[in-house]
């Protein structure tokens, strides 16, 4: 039987263990712990980099609080994944992101050490926020500590919160992980001196006595007085900005060396402070594995991967990925017309811009995690004349409606919304699922929402949006590969508000939008090979839809099926609207309705997901016999 690599951490069974080593041993547990954390996404793949720069800052947070009665809230999640090993649940991370298993951010059904379920950025202070507040109303005293990453900083939340809690009176500490941003001075022993001295019981009764002499000064004096001292630890911490919040600034300290978290953080604990307390914890993404310290992002997200080389398990793909193919274009447009940009939210690699980024640097904009301003900022460019696209994930968009409606939709300003991840995703589970950008933008007057079969379909809804110039328009597509077919170029634009017929048939219609065109086809074949005749057409237009494409459908046909990957609200309910104003529900016509269940679908494989929403081939034979009376009983969605 071979050595744990792991002994001491093999002896943790949750954070009250740990309250009792040593910081010798802490630091062990932090090395063991930042090599379950690599074994343990080398299996499951995963967000790898923003952990192992919090390894000991997570032992540190569990050593000194009392967790879970103080609240500890991670910020994203990406980095909560040491947090989940030293709280009970090492057994089950390599279950992380599989179907069942762990998810790949914090949640509050998995845990009571998870207060908050966060897996978008820059909601933790204001989460930690209602908690102080809360547990003040309630008269308790237990600590609220939100840990957020400097990115997440960008986000305009993250100010508001900080607004909100500074001029609020209420205890709490919100710990900043400074991992990417040059935003400190050098970390070295002086720093780490002043942040102990700073947050000290000594300093922080002399600074309050200071300010009792300075009160007692005529005004000019004490306001002078006050200024100096403020700014003076500004300048020597960088901490001015914080102070002005109404935040007490300390740091910055290194965050990878427990002599320097460790006393600060008892010192936080015990501050008995009326204003909130900001902690400036500087560490480095990836640190301790050198593949992910010498990878340009850090190893932030990985498939499997051999631990010893660092190199990821990538399958082959079969076909381009949608991404890829709009960014393509995108390329293509921009080569075409000097007045396209590109928009994006911190996410270039993720939304395929780096290489638009690489061309046309000066036409490519990364707003950092604010999705609320890249938006109304589109929203200007459009106004100034150029031809926006706002590349953003489908579930961001959803953290923008506001801009969306009032400074796009209203005005009708043509700003072109590429939107990435739609439908079912995967193993970032419900948090990250596009279900809602079709209701969310097709119910908007003024809107073009277009919605992509295959890669060739994109890319030519890549060249129709770019035409749109009297309104704001939308094309979504899936995260993954595409369909394999052929992309015939220079992409021809799209007729508006017009779809396709795919095959012709006279008893059951089938109409799709979306990537679930290829399912349709399927399902057209088996019906087919019953003795049923089907048609199927694809919609490629959510608004304006195609009515004399539906009207016809519904006119021939005995049943009709439409099919979308989108929550309820959306396609389905445009098109029964329009068979409704055309009189067409008064008549033999059966109609059925596919889409996602109403519910959020736990993470798993997106093949897995599909089936358990029951938007596959089978499901939709299975719904046209039920519809037919040839099938007594429908397969109902396996919900979690």
């Amino acid at each position: 039987m071979s050595e744990s690599k792991t002994p001491l951490l093999d002896t943790i069974g949750g954070p009250a263990d740990t309250r009792g080593l040593s910081i010798p041993e802490l630091r062990q547990l932090a090395d063991e712990l930042r090599l379950e954390t690599i074994d343990a996404v080398a299996q499951t793949g995963g967000h790898l980099g923003a952990g192992l720069g919090v390894v000991e800052l997570t032992v540190a947070l569990h050593h000194v609080f009392n967790t879970p009665d103080d609240i500890l809230i991670w910020d994203v999640g990406h980095q909560a994944y040491p947090h989940k090993i030293l709280t009970g649940r090492r057994n089950a991370i390599r279950t992380l992101r599989q179907g069942g298993g762990l998810s790949g951010f914090t949640k509050r059904s998995e845990s009571p050490y998870d207060p908050f379920g966060t897996a978008h950025s820059s909601t933790s202070i204001s989460a930690a926020l209602g908690f102080a507040v809360g547990r003040d109303l309630d008269g308790g005293d237990n600590n609220v500590v939100a840990v957020i990453g400097d990115g997440a900083m960008s986000a305009g939340m993250a100010f508001e919160a900080m607004n909100n809690a500074g001029s609020s009176n209420t205890r709490m500490i919100v710990v900043l992980n400074d991992n990417d941003m040059s935003i400190a001075p050098p970390v070295g022993a002086m720093s780490a001196y002043l942040s102990r001295l700073l947050s000290s019981r000594p300093y922080r009764g002399l600074r309050h006595i200071a300010k009792q002499l300075a009160q007692k000064m005529p005004e000019p004096m004490e306001r002078t007085a006050r200024r100096a001292e403020e700014y003076a630890r500004g300048l020597i911490t960088g901490g001015t900005l914080f102070e002005e919040l109404g935040f007490f600034y300390v740091g910055p300290i290194d965050g990878h060396n427990l002599n320097h978290l460790l006393p600060v953080l008892k010192n936080v604990r015990e501050a008995r402070r009326t204003n909130p307390i900001l902690v400036h914890v500087v560490t480095q993404k990836g640190k301790g594995y050198a593949p992910a310290e010498e990878a340009a992002d850090k190893f932030h997200g990985v498939s499997r991967f051999d631990v010893v080389t660092g190199t990821q398990a990538k399958a082959k793909a079969n076909a381009p990925s949608y991404t890829n193919i709009f960014a393509e274009q995108l390329v293509r447009e921009a080569e075409r017309d000097d007045k396209v940009v590109a928009i994006t939210a911190a996410m270039p690699s993720g939304t395929g811009l780096t290489e638009f980024q690489k061309r046309f640097p000066a036409r490519c904009f990364d707003v950092g995690i604010a999705e609320q301003h890249g938006v109304t900022f589109a929203a200007g460019l459009a106004a100034a004349g150029y031809r926006p696209f706002a590349a953003i994930y489908s579930t961001f968009l959803q953290r923008a409606y506001d801009q969306v409606v009032h400074d796009v939709a209203i005005q009708k300003l043509p700003v072109r919304f590429a939107i990435d991840r739609a439908g079912l995703v995967g193993a970032d589970g419900p948090t990250h699922a596009g279900a809602f950008d079709l209701t969310y933008l097709a119910s908007l007057p003024n809107f073009v929402v277009m919605a992509a079969a295959d890669e060739s379909e994109l890319t030519r809804m890549v060249a129709t949006a770019a035409l749109i110039d009297d309104r704001p328009s939308a094309f979504r597509y899936p995260r993954g590969e595409g369909e394999g077919v052929e992309i015939v170029l220079p992409a021809e634009p799209l007729e508006i508000g017009k779809g396709r017929m795919m095959r012709e048939g006279n008893t059951i219609a089938i109409l799709s939008l979306g990537t679930r065109l290829g399912e349709s086809l399927k399902a057209a074949e088996d019906l087919t090979a019953k003795g049923y005749s089907t048609s199927v057409a694809d919609a490629r237009f959510c608004k304006p839809l195609d009515e004399d494409m539906i009207c016809r459908l519904a006119r021939g046909h005995k049943v009709l099926i439409t099919i979308e990957e989108g929550a309820i609200g959306g396609f389905a309910a445009h098109v029964l609207q329009c068979l409704e104003r055309h009189g067409l529900l008064d008549e033999d016509l059966k109609v059925r309705t596919m889409m996602l269940p109403d519910c959020f679908i736990e993470h798993d494989s997106p093949t897995a997901m599909y089936t358990a929403a029951a938007l596959n081939a089978p499901d939709i034979v299975a719904t046209a016999l039920a519809a037919l009376g040839q099938a007594h009983k429908v397969k109902a969605p396996k919900l979690a």
